[in-house]
């Protein structure tokens, strides 16, 4: 198992001094979190959305993040493949140097992006991307193994050149798809690369999830591999806060994903700002019965979480918000669910920094040893394969 997180830079502040703060904030919390057991530090690219992810430059982002640190993975989660955003070569470098620099630490997610506003600001349709995304996927391991690349594809144009400089590990960085449906996870599987399972659908979905992957993963072909380093891994992402109070913790929780997911609205489907100013802090009601619950909604989910049920409060289904307890009883559920990485989200819009200092210190402190101790699930798939299945 490894236990990771995952950044979007996510700001309420979209001015200057809001930049600022979000990524000072950040780079403390990698440096605790290095200090503090986890395994990988994530970073997604997104471009153009303003709020919901400021994380437009990952590769210098996660240069810096290797600079301070000594031992944690840094992983793109994902880079966007459109050509004129990244350009195969240039992403192909950019793996390489921070690879090199931190001494083989790297973890190389791609992806295509997920809006029209992104796609649209380098000049492409959405829809149109699948093809050249794929011709680039299959073409940068080649830059990584090549002596001299020439390539001629139907979107990207390559004369022959010497591409340096090679990466650090051999013989590339372990290699992912990000991944938010059935097709996705079968493209994923069926080319022998990692799954980001990237959605806040629960223990339930990444079950769901999971089958789909391992089944594409049994049945791939080896002219379909992607790369020369197969990795049959699943991560699953993992809505997080984790305070003494468990309370506190569930109301920041569901408030900062309530903030991420109308942003995500936002800017996906249209849907008006979030306005955090509008929501009230007390975000508890009673139910039929006159339980006392908290009880929201955004999106499509609906959260319910009674109080006066302790079993509830230990399943949490809602994310892993609560104690320490909670976190390790959902954290348990998506490893039965078939997860072979925990992708910890606790930067979250309105979520303050001491309340995601205090969740890195309790998963370090507490839910990270449990399961080292535990052994929750060993199994060979969360295991980086090193050859290729050719």
């Amino acid at each position: 198992m490894r236990f990771s997180l995952i950044y979007e830079a996510q700001t309420v502040d979209a001015s200057r001094a809001g930049d600022r703060q979000i990524f000072d904030e950040m780079i403390e919390q990698v440096e605790l979190a290095e200090e503090m057991g986890f395994d990988v530090v994530w970073a997604v690219e997104h471009t153009a959305l303003s709020n919901y992810a400021h994380m437009s430059a990952p590769e210098t982002f996660l240069a810096f993040a290797a600079g301070r640190t000594k031992r944690i993975g840094i992983g793109h989660g994902v880079v966007c493949l459109p050509p004129a955003m990244n350009h195969p070569v240039k992403v192909a470098e950019r793996i390489a140097t921070l690879d090199l620099l931190s001494h083989g630490r790297v973890h190389f997610g791609v992806g295509k992006g997920g809006t029209q506003q992104e796609a649209g600001t380098f000049g492409y349709d959405l829809n149109e991307l699948h093809p050249m995304i794929d011709e680039s996927m299959y073409l940068i391991p080649k830059i990584f193994m090549q002596d001299e690349i020439e390539h001629d594809g139907q979107y990207i144009k390559i004369p022959r050149r010497p591409i340096h400089p090679k990466p650090y590990q051999d013989p590339h960085p372990p290699m992912y798809l990000a991944c938010t449906n059935t097709e996705t996870l079968t493209r994923a599987g069926s080319r022998g690369l990692g799954a980001l399972v990237l959605g806040f659908g629960g223990p339930e979905d990444v079950a769901k999830k999971n089958a789909v992957y391992r089944d594409a993963w049994a049945n791939r072909k080896p002219e379909d591999q992607v790369g020369y380093r197969p990795i049959e891994h699943l991560s699953a992402l993992c809505p997080t806060i984790v305070l003494k109070d468990g309370v506190a913790a569930r109301k920041i929780g569901i408030k900062g994903q309530r903030y991420f997911m109308e942003s995500l609205s936002h800017w996906y489907a249209g849907g008006p700002k979030p306005d955090p100013a509008s929501w009230t802090d007390d975000v508890t009601a009673s139910d039929a019965s006159g339980k006392s619950v908290i009880k929201t909604s955004f999106g499509s989910e609906k959260i319910s979480v009674d109080f006066s049920d302790p079993t509830m409060m230990m399943l949490n289904p809602n994310h892993a918000y609560g104690t320490v307890e909670d976190c390790i009883g959902y954290v348990q559920r998506l490893i039965d669910a078939g997860a072979d990485e925990i992708l910890f989200i606790c930067q979250m819009g309105t979520v303050p920094q001491w309340a995601q200092l205090e969740t890195i210190r309790n998963i370090g402190q507490h839910v990270i040893p449990h399961f080292r101790k535990k052994s929750a699930r060993p199994t060979a798939s969360a295991k980086l394969a090193t050859e290729s299945i050719a």
